[in-house]
């Protein structure tokens, strides 16, 4: 702690003027007791001006910008007023043959006054799909899901849906929300359609939101090994997968009027719910979701 000039004044009368000892006035002030006879040496061969603060701030840092180095950065941002500070600090370590940071570059500009408001893009989501799918297999939605089983902790469901049929491929009930699970999904759907082995032209694409998991380097290198493309809705839109999201709503719907105390029951009671998508269907013609992903009549 920095005492000030005053300060150390009063102290150096309390000392004198205590009854007790020096030792136990220093303790009882908090102060060392070297430190209080430093003061006491200045003060008696300077008075009370030597009591004063000696500590003067460096004129100038071993890393500071040079004056004329700051000119530079301000001719070259009025030469290049469409660029932000990080975009000239990049076009002036490519042609100037040094480096300088964003922020230094940022700080210069800022006390010159030409920090512009940034250029804002404003991206919308589309209200339906450019390209829809025409065929099964084209486009697999996948989502996750909570469910909790009491005295068993929060389960997470995993479902991959075909966007074209809407056909549920896959799913399971998991403990976690990791690439390793939606990996072991993938398998799943991958097995069931048997793409895998069949000779196509176009492979699935996988629609998820931006989970960590979807967004993991784990997944990525999977999907490019299994040759499928991978799109991400907008963040905070889940309408982009609205099929699986109404799927997951319905679900929870029916599956939450009950208290399931083991995992095995919601296990069934979900085997159950998936398999009901067999049944006929009015939006498709009445034809089995089934039976429309196997392009049977």
């Amino acid at each position: 702690m920095r005492y000030a000039q005053s300060e150390k004044m009063e102290i150096i009368r309390l000392v004198e003027d205590s009854p007790v000892s020096i030792k136990q006035t220093l303790a009882e002030l908090n102060i060392n007791r070297s430190t209080f006879y430093t003061w006491y040496k200045r003060y008696q061969e300077g008075g009370y001006e030597a009591l004063a603060n000696r500590y003067r701030p460096p004129k100038q840092f071993w890393n500071a910008v040079p004056p004329w180095e700051k000119k530079r950065v301000v001719e070259t941002a009025l030469d290049h007023p469409e660029k932000s500070p990080r975009e000239l600090a990049w076009y002036i370590t490519d042609t100037r043959g040094y480096y300088i940071s964003e922020s230094t570059v940022y700080r210069i500009l800022k006390a010159h006054d030409l920090v512009t408001s940034p250029v804002y893009m404003v991206i919308s989501a589309r209200d339906k799909f450019s390209e829809p799918t025409r065929d099964v297999n084209e486009l697999w939605q996948t989502d996750f899901t909570w469910l909790k089983v009491v005295h068993w902790g929060w389960h997470y469901l995993c479902t991959i849906l075909d966007d074209y049929s809407r056909y549920i491929l896959s799913w399971r009930l998991c403990k976690g929300m990791g690439a390793e699970e939606v990996t072991q999904i993938l398998e799943d759907a991958i097995d069931f359609t048997g793409i895998r082995h069949a000779r196509v032209l176009d492979r699935p694409r996988l629609l998820s939101d931006n989970g960590a998991c979807y967004v993991s380097k784990a997944l990525s290198m999977y999907l490019d090994q299994e040759g499928i493309g991978h799109t991400r809705g907008k963040p905070y839109h889940p309408m982009t997968q609205g099929k699986i999201e109404r799927y997951h709503r319905s679900l929870k719907n029916i599956l939450l009027l009950e208290h399931y105390c083991r995992n095995v029951r919601s296990s069934w009671t979900l085997r159950g719910m998936v398999y009901g998508t067999k049944r006929r269907c009015p939006e498709w013609n009445k034809q089995s979701k089934m039976h429309l992903h196997s392009g049977e009549n």
